[in-house]
C-alpha cells in the first residue's frame, strides 16, 4: 500500500511539473535562436589614440535584450597601404529573429592597433565608409561623403555635375545630357532610361526614356537645387532666384512632355524617392 502511494505520489508531482513548465512556456524560452554573423548598421565615428598606432570605430548595433551583440571586433583586412587602410567590423547577434528582443540599436566601439601610426592615410570601413585626418580635429577622424574625402570644388566641372546630379537625387545611371554654367550657376538637363534593359540598345523600347532639368547656385557644400522647370526660358527660375543670370537661360528650349516625368509644373525640392546616382 505504501508503495502505491509513493508511486501515485510521484505522478501527481511530476504532473504539476509539467503544467507549471508549460504555463509560462514562450517560444523564445523553448526554442534556440541561432547567432549569426551581421556587420553595422551605419558607422558613426572614428578616433585615434596611441599616437595614432590605435583606431576606434564607433557603430550602430543591435540592443534590447541583455545579450544582442558578442565578439564585436575590427580587423584590418589588407596591409597598410601607403596612402589608406581598409578595416572591416563584425559581431555576432540573434537580431535576426525577432523573438530575441533585440530590436534596437545602440553605440559600441571597436578598436584595432595599426603596424605603423595612421598618418596622412585614409580610413575604409567595410568598404565604403571614409574618414580622414585631413581638415578633422585631433583625436578625432572627419567622415568623408558619398563624393569622397576630398569633394570637387564647384565649377563647370564633370565632377561637379556629378555632385548636382546626388543633390537632386537623379536615378540610376543618368545620363547628362546638357549643362549652361558661369561657375556661380548652373542648369542641368539630364536624362535616363526606362523599360527593360537594352544590351546594344536594338531592343524594343529601349529608346524610351524621362528627362529633368534642374537649376542651381553654388555654395560652398557644392551645387544647391534652386527649382525644376521643364519650360523653356528664363520664367520658372526667375521666379525662384531674381538674380539668375539671363544668358544662362533665356535660350533653354522646353523639354518635351514625352521626357519629363511631371511636365509641365516645377517643384522646389528634390524628390526623396528617386535612388541618388551619377552620371
Amino acid at each position: 500500500m505504501a508503495a502505491v502511494l509513493c508511486v501515485v505520489a510521484v505522478l501527481l508531482l511530476g504532473g504539476c511539473g509539467t503544467q507549471l513548465a508549460g504555463r509560462g512556456a514562450s517560444p523564445s524560452a523553448t526554442e534556440t535562436i541561432p547567432w549569426t554573423l551581421g556587420s553595422p548598421s551605419e558607422v558613426t565615428g572614428a578616433r585615434l589614440a596611441d599616437g595614432g598606432r590605435t583606431l576606434l570605430l564607433d557603430a550602430q548595433v543591435p540592443s534590447g535584450a541583455p545579450a544582442c551583440v558578442r565578439d564585436f571586433k575590427a580587423v584590418l583586412t589588407d596591409p597598410v597601404q601607403q596612402d589608406l587602410v581598409r578595416v572591416q567590423l563584425t559581431f555576432s547577434s540573434p537580431s535576426g529573429d525577432r523573438r530575441s528582443g533585440c530590436t534596437k540599436e545602440s553605440s559600441a566601439t571597436a578598436r584595432v592597433r595599426l603596424p605603423v601610426p595612421l598618418g596622412s592615410r585614409k580610413v575604409v570601413v567595410d568598404h565604403d565608409v571614409q574618414f580622414t585626418a585631413e581638415g578633422a580635429r585631433p583625436p578625432a577622424l572627419r567622415l568623408c561623403g558619398k563624393l569622397g574625402c576630398t569633394p570637387p570644388a564647384t565649377g563647370c566641372t564633370d565632377a561637379s555635375y556629378d555632385q548636382a546630379l546626388m543633390a537632386v537625387d537623379a536615378p540610376a545611371h543618368t545620363y547628362r545630357d546638357s549643362q549652361e554654367c558661369d561657375g556661380k550657376w548652373l542648369v542641368l538637363d539630364f536624362s535616363w532610361r526606362t523599360g527593360p534593359a537594352c544590351g546594344d540598345g536594338s531592343a524594343p523600347g529601349c529608346s524610351s526614356r524621362l528627362g529633368d532639368r534642374w537649376f542651381f547656385r553654388a555654395e560652398k557644400s557644392g551645387w544647391v537645387p534652386l527649382v525644376e522647370g521643364a519650360a523653356g526660358g528664363c520664367r520658372v527660375v526667375k521666379r525662384r532666384a531674381p538674380a539668375f543670370p539671363t544668358p544662362l537661360c533665356k535660350g533653354l528650349a522646353p523639354l518635351s512632355p514625352s521626357l519629363h516625368p511631371s511636365y509641365p509644373p516645377a517643384s522646389a525640392s528634390p524628390s526623396p524617392s528617386r535612388t541618388p546616382s551619377h552620371s
